[in-house]
């Protein structure tokens, strides 16, 4: 099963974003914006900004700490979205 790691952009004029990991990723980004996601994306819409496939949920789990600690990489993913 394939899994995708992603970054939201909030839509508020505050520039905060959220790194995460699902096996579907139209569906979380849903959930998310229903306030049904995790607790830090409740109360806030979201947009989907960037997405990348990885083939087990162990890669996705690694990644997704990568990029949320790694602020170099995660301030150039959310600059190319301003």
């Amino acid at each position: 099963m394939a899994y995708f790691v992603y970054m939201l952009k909030s839509i508020s004029k505050k520039n905060i974003t959220y790194v995460g990991y699902t096996n579907n990723i139209y569906k979380r980004l849903i959930l998310h914006n229903k306030g049904k996601g995790a607790k830090f994306t409740r109360g806030r819409k979201w947009k989907l900004i960037y997405m990348e496939k990885v083939d087990t949920k162990n890669k996705a789990i690694s990644r997704e700490y990568y990029i949320k600690n790694n602020r170099k990489l995660r301030n150039s993913i959310k600059n190319k979205f301003k």
